[in-house]
């Protein structure tokens, strides 16, 4: 696959709302994928792999995220797994927790659903849920910093 192209697609993933794409062609593939504010593109020949990386994006919302889980004084609760983010266990139903709730150790806080299956995540302290740092159906990272309880 031409460079140029492989270029032009990293830009067109960078503009767009997209968060990952492949393209295949014969026996060639690429895969783009944007993981916070940088986007890598792994692309497979024949028996190669290379990977291009292109240069950091700063946009408001990866400069916001890590400062406002710093500012806020509490206690973590983070993502055991990669996945998608849900706050409550269907679209229709009430989320499991608000900010200012008080929770117990053993509360289920929110679902992760990775590969498929839904993982309860729940409160490892008890206390005051002070800031929920995750959007209802967005992906999270490992580690990622969910809930901030005081």
């Amino acid at each position: 696959m031409d460079l140029r192209k492989i270029k032009k697609l990293i830009e067109l993933v960078e503009e767009s709302g997209i968060a990952e794409l492949e393209i295949t062609e014969g026996e060639e593939s690429v895969r783009i994928s944007k993981s916070g504010s940088v986007v890598q593109s792994y692309a497979t020949m024949p028996q190669t792999m290379q990977q291009v990386t292109a240069p950091p994006v700063s946009t408001p919302e990866a400069l916001t995220e890590p400062a406002k889980a710093a500012q806020l004084e509490g206690h973590a609760v983070k993502s055991p797994m990669v996945g998608t983010f849900y706050r409550s266990s269907s679209p229709g139903a009430n989320p499991f927790v608000e900010i200012g709730q008080t929770v117990k150790v053993g509360e289920t806080l929110c679902i992760i659903e990775a590969m498929k299956l839904l993982n309860e995540i729940e409160s490892d302290k008890s206390g005051v849920i002070k800031a929920i740092l995750s959007e209802n159906g967005q992906p999270v990272e490992y580690g990622e910093p969910l809930f901030i309880i005081q």
